[in-house]
């Protein structure tokens, strides 16, 4: 089934084409993912399929009833409200049936409106709905509904975004760089969200396992052309390479043809019959297949670094708090030349204060950091992407330097350095202001490497840059003869570049892991599952029924279990076996009040009946807690 389709839509942004007669589908079930360069209208061209903008031509058409969400890149949300009001806006009944539910929650004294809204739950099954959205609010770390969205941070308001896109439940979910400002955890989660439940899905992304994970088709917007893949990112590269093969032999062939047919036409033969005409059609035909040139523009990025010394930089039990929350809590380390070092954390860990420190812009409480008398910071970062909206790009370059050194001492003018950073002559002359994401932090990158730096500090390089410029950059840093500090959630992009990480684990605590980010999560993962493994065994030794020779058997070696693992104390035992008695009491009670519930009219006090079972969830809750503990002592 068809849920949308493009036909020849066609999209100028002043004298600028992005992009002209598209024409694709997109059906219900399939997974889509959007892949061009920069600057070529990714973003524009996913707004005016969500309806938020629209085409200079062609047509866009929506399968009636499909209910469409839009994840911005940059989203516009309502700062007047708050988060519980912005979340619950919207035009699905389910919602409003929630919201309106949740807000009698919190007047339970008005028995009446409770339990209508209940009713409205219960009529159209929104109890498994209302659950869900919980579940999403929950790993998006969306706690505090009633806070104020003009408080948010850059990164809580894309979590927030992506919570009224996913709640909605919509047909076809269009989603631009989703994985921007989510931590390492929150990915993993989208990831599984989304290949798992059936929707129909259009985004753009530059992650690529995110991309191998959770697409099954492919869109490449390549040179005004629209190529399509059934598949997911590892199968779009094999194919694509083929492509590119089947093209220049194409292109070949045509260049051989067009110079035997140009002796030909040299001859200028005097007949016009029919078979002539025929053959001077194919002629040109030829020739513009023969003109046709693979464009293989990358960026090139071969500046000259400044010499390295042999002290880099030293951190003596550095310490960094900010009232009571420590984010630096006695760390030394020495850094080693040409050493790469990823940074991961959650947010709020300290990392973005950790570079800070290390290039002077906060001063630490304790300790002392020694830095080598060579080092050149070259430090990329989101305050640094402030540039003037109202100068040209050409005049930002020029700011830094009319000429550039580059290797083995040559130099390059700006112009010329910008030619490299894949900004052409027409480009050189566009205000900032005009400038599409990408494009930025493509001319951030070029005046940052224009200072020639020895130590980088990338904090979220990769965000909004296509993979094109992405996997040129990752080849220049593979190469940088320097030092490299990466904080990144593109997990591809750390696992090529870095050698071992500094693990941010909350309360100031950091540690050095070796290895890349996909060898730390693997190690967390069987840690963890190591972890549940030996609590399962704990706790079905506790619940194994003993046969009488067991029994004789424990008790005659009792002192020489005792010294090998802690046993239940005679207190523990009775408090064990208590709380499974009161469990039970609770669940019967429990199921009492719900009961009452779908029978509203055995009693007036629902008031009562909800406070009463709020409290005994929180004692389930509580108890189901302690009795996991006890059980898994032996």
């Amino acid at each position: 089934m068809n849920f949308l389709s493009a036909e020849n839509i066609t999209k100028s942004l002043g004298l600028r084409v992005l992009f002209s007669n598209l024409t694709f589908g997109i059906n219900q079930g399939q997974k889509v993912a959007l892949i061009a360069k920069n600057g070529t209208g990714k973003t524009t061209l996913l707004k005016i399929l969500a309806g938020k903008d629209s085409c200079d031509a062609g047509v866009v058409s929506v399968r009636k009833n499909i209910k469409i969400a839009f994840l911005d890149q940059e989203p516009d949300l309502p700062m007047n409200k708050t988060i519980f009001d912005a979340v619950y806006d919207a035009e699905n009944p389910l919602l409003q049936t929630i919201m309106n539910y949740e807000l009698a929650l919190e007047h339970p004294e008005d028995s009446k409106k409770l339990q209508k809204a209940m009713d409205q739950m219960e009529a159209m099954h929104a109890w498994d709905y209302e659950q869900r959205i919980h579940q999403i609010l929950g790993q998006l770390k969306i706690y505090d509904l009633h806070q104020e969205m003009a408080s948010l941070s850059g990164g809580q308001k894309k979590r927030v975004a992506m919570a009224m896109a996913l709640v909605q439940n919509p047909d076809l979910l269009i989603m631009d760089e989703p994985t921007n400002h989510l931590d390492f955890d929150m990915i993993e989660w989208l990831e599984e969200y989304l290949e798992t439940e059936k929707m129909t899905l259009l985004m753009v992304t530059h992650d690529r396992y995110f991309l191998d994970r959770v697409c099954n088709q492919i869109l490449e917007l390549d040179n005004g052309t629209l190529y399509s893949y059934t598949g997911n990112y590892s199968y779009f590269l094999e194919k694509k390479a083929e492509r590119e093969l089947t093209i220049a032999a194409t292109i070949d062939k045509a260049k051989n043809l067009f110079n035997r047919e140009l002796e030909w036409m040299r001859r200028q033969p005097k007949a016009r019959g029919t078979k002539s005409k025929a053959r001077i059609d194919s002629f040109y035909e030829t020739e513009k297949i023969a003109s046709q040139r693979l464009e293989d523009k990358k960026v090139q990025l071969d500046i000259q670094m400044s010499r390295l010394g042999g002290k880099i930089i030293e951190l003596h039990h550095l310490k960094k708090s900010f009232g009571e929350k420590k984010m630096v809590k006695d760390f030394s380390y020495t850094f080693k030349r040409n050493e790469r070092i990823g940074i991961v954390g959650v947010n709020g860990a300290g990392k973005s204060t950790f570079l800070k420190l290390l290039t002077g812009d906060l001063q630490p409480d304790g300790g002392k950091i020694v830095t080598g008398e060579t080092i050149v910071f070259g430090y990329y970062n989101q305050d640094g992407m402030k540039m003037p909206e109202d100068k040209r790009v050409i005049e930002v370059v020029k700011d830094i330097a009319e000429f550039i050194p580059m290797t083995k001492g040559k130099t390059l003018t700006a112009a010329g350095l910008l030619e490299r950073f894949l900004f052409s002559g027409d480009q050189q002359y566009t205000y900032v202001s005009k400038l599409s994401g990408g494009e930025r932090r493509r001319l951030y990158l070029c005046t940052l490497l224009m200072k020639n730096p020895n130590f980088l500090i990338l904090d979220e390089p990769t965000n909004d840059l296509d993979i094109v410029t992405l996997q040129v950059l990752e080849d220049f840093l593979e190469e940088f003869p320097g030092c490299l500090l990466i904080v990144s959630h593109d997990r591809y992009f750390m696992d090529k570049l870095t050698q071992h990480l500094f693990i941010f684990e909350g309360d100031g605590v950091i540690t050095d892991f070796n290895g890349n980010y996909s060898e730390y999560r693997e190690y967390m993962l069987l840690k963890e599952e190591s972890k549940k493994a030996e609590g399962k065994k704990q706790k079905e030794e506790v619940e194994k029924p003993k046969t009488e020779g067991q029994k004789k058997e424990e008790t005659v070696n009792v002192n020489t279990a005792a010294t090998k693992a802690r046993k239940m104390t005679f207190k523990e035992k009775q408090e064990f076996e208590s709380i499974e008695k009161e469990m039970a009491q609770l669940e019967l009670r429990k199921t009492e009040i719900t009961a009452l519930f779908e029978n509203p009219s055995a009693t007036d006090d629902l008031q009562k009946l909800s406070q009463e079972m709020e409290v005994i969830v929180k004692k389930l809750e509580d108890k189901e807690l302690r009795w996991l503990e006890l059980s898994e002592l032996v």
